[in-house]
């Protein structure tokens, strides 16, 4: 019979396994994904659907510098707003239901050990030992026990709103200085083709990026980034370029 090492990791010695994040903050984590990707492929895709529709009107570097520049500028000072007011209520919802089990718990404590039993009851263990659980986790750390099991939250893995604000308009100020560079520095007629290169590549490598942190597919993550962002910019440099034919601009 082979022999068979025992597993001394600290992962092997805590019953999981080393490539498994049991101990990482998987909230906090896709949270910053979220607020990163998100803010990075919204400075891509709206700051160069802004500069490639001037550019459809006009060839001049110094209206495209400036339409450029404000798109940054707001769409950033947007995307760290929204992100404030998202976290925010998100964190407030969050703080109310905690208040709202500690105050039970405080009230009726009986009541709700018959409430954590019942919930383990559903999830499959028996009545014994669905008793047994619910009483060992509540003379642990009651309210925790309630927030894990019951509302699937907990009290220490709560976003930060200004955190989230921060990585959004940082993610999308990044993002928007690919596309600046990229239709201000090549010549006037390579500036639309170089943009909508640099654009669909850099949103290929997000899409990329982002799938391989969280786990899902690269290859949809990246084509639907694609896709979006050339039909983005097709639109506007085509609403650009129609306008300037026009004679309206």
């Amino acid at each position: 019979m082979a022999n068979v090492e025992p597993n001394t990791s600290a992962a092997g010695r805590a019953g999981g396994h080393g490539n498994e994040p049991h101990t990482f903050n998987i909230a906090g984590r896709l949270n910053w994904l979220r607020a990163g990707v998100l803010g990075a492929n919204d400075g891509i895709v709206s700051v160069a659907a802004t500069v490639v529709g001037v550019a459809g009107v006009t060839n001049k570097s110094a209206p495209i510098l400036v339409a450029g520049i404000a798109a940054v500028v707001g769409g950033a000072v947007s995307m760290a707003l929204g992100e404030y007011v998202s976290v925010s209520s998100q964190r407030d919802s969050q703080r109310a239901l905690i208040e709202t089990e500690r105050r039970e718990l405080a009230e009726d404590p009986e009541a709700e050990l018959a409430e954590l039993t019942g919930l383990y009851l559903k999830k499959g263990l028996s009545a014994a030992t669905a008793e047994r659980v619910a009483v060992e986790l509540t003379a642990h750390d009651a309210l925790a026990a309630h927030l894990s099991t019951e509302l699937n939250i907990s009290e220490d893995d709560q976003a930060s709103p200004w955190q989230a604000a921060y990585a959004s308009a940082a993610a999308f100020a990044v993002g928007a200085v690919l596309p600046l560079l990229a239709i201000l520095l090549p010549p006037a007629a390579l500036r639309i083709p170089v943009t909508f290169l640099a654009v669909l590549l850099a949103l290929a490598l997000t899409g990329t990026l982002s799938a391989g942190i969280g786990g899902s597919s690269k290859t949809i993550s990246a084509t639907r980034l694609v896709i979006g962002g050339g039909l983005a910019l097709a639109a506007t440099y085509g609403i650009g370029s129609a306008l300037g034919a026009s004679g309206i601009i």
